[in-house]
């Protein structure tokens, strides 16, 4: 039998999932690796990490399957998006990569904005903002220029990862289009947003297809993981973007809600004219010549594990959320707001901070969490709006990621996005998509429909329940209040966070 093996670094871990033909999961492995939080919006991670855990996953992988390297036929890569990885002319890492979520380079926002106006928009398609990879890149310019004079390339997580496996240095296009330096819809680097802030294009990687073979697997990293060095290596892509391929969405109108870390609500396009005016993130899908519109809720799981870490450490999650369905809608008049590490969408806000709005003494801990869950689900139905006030109707959205394990939450999703919610039957998220990118570039299928419809299997849908749906419709009006009102206390208390 043959294989391919799908490998996804997380924000708090890399998984490993090998996948035979048929699209059935054979095996799955994960390791964790630690957080650098040395400041109140400083979060970065040690490269090396990466590299190590990733190695021990791929190894247990084969070990624990009992399966024949040689017949591993590919390997694809989904990451976390936006992390600045340098390295000098050695290809040595010269500091710790900054990741995605963290939240240090307002001033560099605003100095971007300010030098590229509309521009930024019309060739990046993005607004500035903190997590993004220009930003960090022109943070490490003026705070640590001795190291910035060293970088010799940058690269974001996974394609350091997959240097270090392959020796060969590249992005591909979905992750390219989270730095705020591609031309988005010309698909190359562009030299205007480079020469405006003097950074020389040299530092800038070769662009692959998320599905083009970059290169095998190194002697010495085969060997270590149980491989053989024949493993053909494929470029891979954005962990949105595999997400939305593992998920299938793969056509205009297919829409995806992924509850991670982060939470996104994702939207397929084939239009490379599309204009959200910069309220939607638009990036280049894995697809080939296609793109997707995306909203962002930048600390969705991470609330919620927040909230459990803090709260209720000894309880697991399925034991946290197991009365969820006790609670009506509502939580008892208790709002909460997810932004306990600012957020993206639909308020690029770096300094707001999180909300229980409403505590009084008849709640317990089952009202604290129902309120967690229906504030993440609230903030992503933010970004469900922008798109439908732009004219796209979302009437289906799959669900997977953490608000996919629990079946009150799905039935909340629908009721408060007013849409049927989708599962699937085995939901893998964006390491599936990595897979499905190293089955298409090994040639088993044609393209990734092809793919898909092999090895994708929808399971359950939850309709949203008219009572339901209009409560939540008058609870979600007073929870868009929540940001404005909170806005200038947040200020005031920004100066006590660090």
């Amino acid at each position: 039998m043959k294989y391919v093996i799908g490998i996804d670094l997380g924000t708090s871990s890399v998984k490993a999932l090998l996948v035979d033909q048929e699209g059935q999961v054979r095996g799955e492995s994960s390791f964790a690796y630690p957080l650098i939080q040395e400041r109140s919006g400083y979060s970065e991670q040690n490269p090396e990490d990466w590299v190590k855990q990733t190695t021990a996953a791929l190894q247990q992988l084969v070990q624990e399957n009992g399966i024949e390297g040689a017949d591993v036929e590919g390997i694809s890569f989904s990451g976390q998006m936006h992390g600045l990885v340098l390295l000098n002319d050695q290809h040595e890492v010269l500091r710790h990569a900054i990741l995605w979520n963290d939240t240090r380079t307002t001033p560099q926002c605003r100095e971007i904005e300010r030098v590229l106006g509309l521009q930024l928009l019309q060739v990046a398609k993005n607004p500035a903002l903190e997590g993004f990879t220009l930003p960090k890149l022109l943070w490490v310019k003026e705070h640590e220029p001795h190291l910035y004079q060293q970088a010799a390339v940058f690269l974001l997580p996974k394609d350091y990862l997959r240097y270090r496996l392959t020796g060969q240095l590249g992005m591909d296009y979905s992750d390219a289009a989270g730095t705020l330096m591609l031309d988005v819809v010309g698909k190359k680097w562009s030299v205007d947003i480079l020469q405006a802030f003097d950074i020389p294009e040299r530092i800038c990687p070769t662009l692959v297809e998320s599905s083009e073979c970059v290169g095998t697997l190194l002697p010495e990293i085969a060997e270590a993981c149980g491989l053989t060095p024949a493993v053909r290596v494929f470029g891979g892509g954005a962990d949105n973007a595999c997400g939305a391929i593992g998920a299938g969405i793969l056509s205009p109108g297919d829409t995806l809600c992924s509850i991670g870390t982060s939470g996104v609500i994702l939207s397929y396009e084939d239009d490379r004219h599309t204009d959200v005016e910069g309220k939607l993130h638009f990036f280049n899908h894995g697809q080939p010549d296609a793109f997707y519109t995306m909203g962002v809720t930048l600390a969705a799981g991470q609330s919620l594990t927040w909230y459990k870490n803090t709260f209720a450490p000894e309880l697991s999650f399925e034991e946290l959320l197991k009365n969820l369905d006790q609670i009506p809608e509502g939580a008892g008049g208790l709002l909460f707001t997810p932004y306990i590490s600012g957020e993206r969408t639909p308020h690029p806000d770096a300094q707001i901070r999180g909300s229980f709005i409403g505590l009084d003494a008849a709640h317990g801990r089952d009202h604290t969490t129902r309120a967690v869950v229906e504030g993440i689900t609230f903030s992503l139905r933010e970004s469900i709006e922008i798109l439908r006030k732009a004219g796209k109707s979302i009437d289906t959205i799959v669900s997977i990621g953490g608000g996919a394990k629990n079946e009150t939450w799905l039935q909340m999703q629908a009721d408060i996005f007013s849409a049927e919610v989708v599962r699937l039957e085995s939901e893998q998220g964006p390491a599936m998509g990595a897979a499905m990118l190293a089955a298409v570039g090994s040639g088993w299928y044609s393209s990734l429909e092809e793919c898909a419809q092999k090895f994708i299997r929808r399971s359950k849908s939850y309709q949203p329940r008219p009572e339901q749906a209009q409560k939540y419709d008058e609870l979600y009006g007073l929870y868009r209040n929540v940001y404005a009102q909170t806005r200038e206390l947040n200020m005031g208390l920004e100066k006590y966070r660090n």
